[in-house]
């Protein structure tokens, strides 16, 4: 397992080692020992989900109230998508920047994001289905999202008219969610991350 941190502080890309015979393949996709020992802590495994979009359904951008915050460790276990990252901290060197990289079932690549960090994906195959785990469990009350076609982003979706839910579709801009105190403070992220380091 290979973890590469990506250009926004707190997200990794993590590629697996793959080991492929006339059987099929087999790999680990997520190591706490070596995870922690690249990351400087571990995941704390709180809940894991399953999701399975159509081609084009565009999901995201989300994040959670900080704290206690969500970090999330996400692979594509059929399929395609592009999986996008977005710097959600305000006072952050890299605020409001944003990363995509391809998540499928050839590469088995993940993205680990920690707390404070959007999440949102394209699936750009027919069926596409994503396995996350979650440092914190699903609180509706807690969970917020910023418009993934906010102009001021300016993500590059592979699809032409994406198909996003009700809940996205009215999501605030980022600078309407910044102005309205909604987004996490960087200082407020990393002294979570100083709580949970080992």
């Amino acid at each position: 397992m290979k973890l590469r941190p990506l250009g926004i502080e707190g997200v990794w890309e993590i590629t697996p080692r793959q080991h492929a015979d006339a059987r099929g393949v087999f790999l680990d996709w997520y190591c706490v020992d070596r995870f922690a020992a690249e990351v400087g802590r571990p995941l704390r495994l709180a809940q894991a989900n399953l999701s399975v979009s159509a081609r084009g359904v565009l999901r995201g951008i989300h994040f959670a109230d900080v704290p206690p915050g969500q970090a999330k460790y996400v692979t594509c276990v059929r399929g395609a998508v592009f999986d996008v990252v977005v710097d959600l901290r305000v006072g952050s060197s890299t605020y409001g920047r944003w990363e995509g990289t391809r998540l499928d079932d050839v590469s088995r690549r993940a993205v680990y994001l920690s707390e404070g960090i959007g999440h949102g994906f394209c699936a750009i195959s027919d069926e596409a289905t994503l396995c996350y785990l979650c440092s914190q469990t699903y609180n509706p009350a807690s969970e917020h999202g910023v418009h993934p076609l906010d102009p001021e982003l300016a993500i590059n979706w592979p699809a032409g008219t994406p198909l996003l839910s009700a809940r996205d579709q009215d999501a605030l801009l980022l600078s309407e969610a910044r102005d309205s105190g909604l987004l996490p403070s960087y200082a407020a992220c990393q002294a979570l991350t100083a709580l949970t380091r080992r």
